[in-house]
């Protein structure tokens, strides 16, 4: 049953990101930075954590996980660290995704001709 509301959750998720893109006529730059909105609006109201102790990967996979982590991660540091740590817990958390994105486009742009 975990498998199939992960699929449901997961895939509800990518739904509404088509329909922003299809009805809304949002760029894919507007789609992606609405959907980590989203996701931080959910995280930094206790939210997302239930919907991903519900759906699994459904849930922590999509772009909104992303959001999620960057408030989840800012407030509790902040709650040890004070105001310093609102910045330093967003990149504690989300570090390892931000340097993977940056190294695998690296590769990408060494092995293939970039468009621009």
């Amino acid at each position: 049953m975990v498998f199939l509301w992960s699929f449901l959750i997961g895939g509800l998720i990518c739904v509404i990101g088509q329909l922003m893109f299809d009805v809304l006529k949002l760029t894919p730059g507007q789609t992606l930075s609405t959907l980590v909105v989203i996701g931080a609006i959910l995280g930094g109201f206790g939210l997302y954590e239930p919907l991903i102790d519900f759906a699994g990967a459904g849930a922590t996979v999509p772009i909104t996980s992303f959001g999620n982590s960057l408030v989840t991660g800012a407030l509790e540091e902040a709650k040890q660290h004070g105001i310093i740590g609102v910045v330093t817990g967003m990149f504690e958390v989300t570090s390892s995704g931000i340097s993977a994105a940056i190294i695998f486009g690296m590769i990408g742009a060494l092995l293939f001709k970039p468009k621009g």
